[in-house]
């Protein structure tokens, strides 16, 4: 993959303005390899955009927000914001091709380096392992990540959009080990203060690739982070730990509409294969993946529902009393996947790199497309193209499904051309594009 020379500064793209519907901000939330699904998503609003003849207007969203994996997705979406389309597109290509050993060293001796230490104090236990002075990181070695970071996401090219006007504000979310608060990053145009919050706080920051390392550490799996903050070193881990309002960086923002995208089932369905049979202790790769899926799903889902009560509490306050008052409604458009992604993953299992199961498989993880048991562990860490294509295309899928309310969340006139249910995506790796 290639990102912008520093001096790239291409044609601007026509910016006339959009329907004045109040300023639009995206949260893309956390998953890790999951949030291939928000790529299908936001593939399909490109194509929906042109479709309805929105693409000379300029980049729907004013304010991008994002956490984890999908700090990622936001970063690289804000450095291409004068070129909506086309950075869709580059965002598309590096998700299609997507080998885990982008991510993370999934060859036999770093796994066992990195891996076999945590298998370790597992089997044998903290007194041996305090004894033999082992002290792990993580279960996986993330340094390929940070080569992806630089050749995926241009951040040289953020204040450029920024200072161009083409984009209000970028902020990504981290945890602090050190501090125990929850941390938003934020890089914007206009003045704006920070804010302090019970446990969380902003910090206005010139994004770097350490900031996106950081919010996509996944807890245990990838190591912290270190980022100076307010004059002293604090370590990261993955911005969806102590997460209680994902919404609540773009509101602070200036958002007044927020399309949200989640990485997983707002409500989440018993798994009819399960009912009736007798329960079995649970594996440490499902009792893992439970501990995943509660950091990165159910304070999203939380966070909606306190939106939409008070966005009743607030339409039952005369209009004249709110007008006084600091009170706003906040538009929300939400797009979650429709079908359960562990089961989705338990079909791909397979495709990871043989050191990878292995070492899964000694946490319960099984090759078998029926056990999705501990599927939810892997669904995580399957940064393969097999995998990340099928989520795309569910979330293209569900997107199109919304078409009406995605035409009328962005204002945009339905002009009724149809637009292709499956993509037709270069087969060529953004890696061998010329830039």
């Amino acid at each position: 993959m290639h990102s912008l020379p520093p001096g790239d500064d291409p044609e601007p793209a026509d910016t006339h303005a959009a329907p004045a519907l109040g300023r639009t901000g995206l949260l893309l939330t956390g998953g890790g390899a999951r949030a291939a699904y928000q790529v299908g998503v936001l593939e399909a609003i490109a194509d929906l955009r042109l479709a309805c003849g929105a693409s000379k207007q300029a980049n729907p969203f004013r304010i991008i927000t994002g956490t984890s994996a999908g700090a990622v997705n936001a970063a690289a979406l804000a450095c291409g914001a004068d070129q909506f389309d086309r950075a869709v597109r580059r965002i598309v290509r590096a998700w299609s091709h997507m080998r885990a050993g982008q991510v993370y060293r999934a060859d036999s001796f770093s796994v066992a380096q990195s891996g076999a230490r945590w298998l370790t104090l597992l089997s044998l236990g903290w007194v041996l392992a305090r004894w033999r002075r082992l002290r792990p990181k993580s279960l996986l070695d993330n340094t390929p990540l940070a080569r992806l970071l630089r050749q995926m996401v241009p951040l040289v090219r953020l204040p450029l959009v920024i200072r161009k006007g083409h984009l209000d504000a970028l902020a990504v979310t981290a945890s602090s080990y050190t501090s125990g608060d929850h941390v938003t990053f934020f890089e914007a145009g206009e003045r704006q203060d920070p804010w302090v919050r019970s446990q969380r706080r902003a910090v206005r920051d010139r994004i770097t690739h350490e900031h996106l390392l950081a919010s996509a550490a996944i807890p245990f799996v990838f190591p912290a982070t270190a980022i100076d903050v307010e004059e002293r070193t604090e370590y990261f881990g993955d911005g969806s730990m102590r997460q209680s309002a994902p919404i609540a960086a773009a509101i602070h923002l200036g958002a007044e509409r927020i399309l949200v995208v989640g990485a997983g089932r707002m409500h989440e369905p018993k798994d009819p294969a399960l009912q009736g049979q007798m329960p079995t202790y649970p594996s440490l790769a499902q009792i893992a993946g439970h501990a995943l899926s509660n950091i990165f799903l159910d304070a999203l889902a939380v966070d909606i529902e306190r939106m939409e009560r008070i966005n009743k509490t607030i339409a039952l306050i005369p209009q004249a009393s709110r007008s006084g008052s600091l009170l706003r409604p906040i538009e929300l458009l939400v797009i979650a996947p429709s079908q359960r992604l562990d089961a989705m993953a338990a079909r791909h299992v397979g495709d990871l790199p043989a050191s990878v199961r292995t070492m899964l498989g000694a946490l319960g993880v099984t090759s078998n497309a029926r056990d999705v048991s501990g599927a939810a562990l892997a669904s995580y860490l399957l940064f393969e193209a097999a995998y990340t294509r099928e989520l795309m295309a569910l979330g293209r899928t569900d997107t199109l499904a919304k078409r009406d309310e995605v035409c009328r969340f962005f204002g945009w006139q339905d002009s009724g051309v149809a637009v292709p249910a499956v993509a037709q995506r270069a087969e060529q790796p953004l890696a061998s594009r010329p830039s």
